[in-house]
């Protein structure tokens, strides 16, 4: 029986074989899994830090706002009266279809003789016997009144309380464009916070059974709820 020669080259099957790249390791697979359980978890901890007292006031107002029926408040109501000289009273533009702020100075004038700023704030100049400013803010109703003859000034605010100014606040209504970015930002968070922790549950979910079935759960309970009890 004769032998290969000592200086024979190695058979294609085995060449292929030696050029092969190595399969990624175990402990590649485990560098990798640990780089992305550092990083969900600090987008996790950093979004639930950033959302935590908006998501405590929401979770809060939305038990309040399913409630609303149930929880009594007595509105109070508040009026007040003032005069503006008659100079300023001839500087009030003729009525229209416009709807620009009050004069500054006559603006200002009013805010010294009623507790309402109406700087800056939308005027009905429709009425030929009234100017109108409508002042409504989060959990209270507010407008100031000019009467173009008398010059007289009347104000009324209308508070609902602090769980009905909550509620506002939660709603966006009569808020202003500050609140109005601030919740897309929360929201933001939130959707963060929550894919990030769904990500997490994946990486997890191997040492607990339990994991996708609640995630079901989570998906299924509502949507029979809508499906069945909502018409």
């Amino acid at each position: 029986m004769t032998g290969a020669p000592a200086n024979a080259e190695p058979a294609p099957a085995t060449r292929a074989r030696r050029t092969a790249k190595p399969k990624a390791t175990p402990k590649k697979n485990k560098k990798a899994r640990a780089f992305w359980l550092k990083q969900l978890h600090t987008w996790h901890w950093v979004s639930a830090a950033i959302s935590l007292a908006a998501m405590l006031l929401f979770s809060a107002t939305g038990i309040t706002l399913n409630h609303a029926a149930s929880i009594g408040a007595e509105p109070v109501v508040t009026k007040s009266e003032g005069k503006l000289p008659a100079a300023l009273l001839a500087r009030l533009p003729a009525p229209g279809d416009a709807t620009d702020p009050l004069p500054a100075d006559v603006a200002k004038a009013v805010a010294g003789t009623v507790p309402l700023d109406p700087a800056g704030r939308a005027a009905d100049w429709s009425a030929d016997d009234e100017v109108y400013v409508a002042m409504p803010g989060p959990g209270r109703d507010a407008w100031v009144s000019i009467d173009r003859t008398t010059g007289t000034v009347t104000a009324e605010v209308t508070d609902r309380g602090w769980i009905s100014y909550l509620n506002d606040l939660h709603k966006g209504r009569n808020t202003g464009s500050a609140w109005f970015w601030f919740i897309d930002l929360f929201a933001i968070a939130c959707v963060i916070f929550t894919l990030t922790g769904l990500l997490l549950l994946q990486l997890h979910a191997r040492h607990r059974p339990m994991t996708w079935p609640l995630v079901g759960l989570s998906l299924i309970a509502p949507l029979l709820l809508a499906l069945l009890f909502i018409h």
